[in-house]
């Protein structure tokens, strides 16, 4: 069986973070391990507190199974300041390193910070490098590349200034440009790739970002070239939307086993 490792914070609640990253890696047939970087106190309605784990903590974790288990795939989540990225790059660089999906868990989807300048300085310099693909969204785009973005040729302007900060291949996703359909653009270098999708009405959607960059770590540990990988990660996505789950009384999950049970016959 492939194995891929999550590197990211928990989310009590669920929907996101390391729970989601674990529930995607199953649902694709991957076996799922995780690094805690931060546990949360959240529910569905909003984030009360953070409780960041020992950098020391969070290098073991990831050292400790790399001497252990061989394994197929990465995926970085939330690293909320420059000590954890520090740790995370530093265990990364002394293990023989499998492709790495970076999710850039710098600015929210309401477009709230959750970086200072100085860890995403941090972020870019000592994790972009050691990344496969980067999978920011519009806002994160807009930081990294300091200049706003409007169109489709923007996020592709964008795709390839992210692409000068060391990055080998970018996904920069549209669903907060507001078009009519929704649009993520794909480039590894040498060539741009739109992907549409449809929006779904629902206030369901805790946690997509998360489950994303999860599904393309897990296709690109089941051997998925990175177009196919990304391809296959939408389609994903998309239907745990539309299958998404009414918990709790703020924005709930998405619903990560939607195949598995409609094969189970539970609705």
């Amino acid at each position: 069986m492939k194995v891929a490792l999550t590197i990211a914070g928990s989310d009590s609640s669920g929907g996101a973070g390391i729970q989601a990253d674990l529930k995607t890696f199953q649902a694709h047939g991957v076996f799922g391990m995780s690094a805690v970087t931060a546990v949360t106190v959240q529910n569905t309605q909003k984030v009360y507190d953070i409780q960041e784990i020992a950098p020391r903590i969070v290098y073991g974790q990831i050292t400790c199974l790399f001497e252990d288990i061989s394994i197929h795939a990465v995926k970085i989540g939330m690293v909320s300041n420059v000590k954890l990225i520090e740790a995370v790059a530093t265990a990364l660089k002394s293990v023989d390193l499998p492709p790495v999906v970076l999710d850039p868990v710098m600015i929210s989807k309401s477009g709230y910070r959750l970086l200072n300048q100085d860890a995403q300085n941090a972020l870019v310099d000592h994790l972009f490098p050691l990344s496969e693909v980067i999978t920011p969204n519009i806002y994160e785009a807009e930081a990294l590349v300091g200049k706003k973005i409007k169109t489709i040729d923007d996020m592709k302007s964008a795709a390839g200034d992210i692409l000068k900060l060391n990055a080998k291949k970018v996904v920069v996703k549209g669903g907060h440009l507001g078009n009519a359909r929704a649009t993520d653009v794909l480039y590894d270098g040498k060539e741009y790739k739109e992907l549409q999708g449809h929006w779904v009405k629902t206030k369901n959607t805790h946690g997509t970002g998360c489950t994303f960059s999860s599904a393309i770590a897990a296709n690109i540990a089941r051997g998925k070239p990175f177009f196919d990988a990304v391809s296959l990660a939408n389609k994903y996505i998309t239907g745990a939307i539309e299958h998404s789950l009414s918990i709790g009384k703020g924005y709930g999950p998405t619903h990560h086993f939607f195949e598995l049970y409609a094969k189970a016959g539970i609705g």
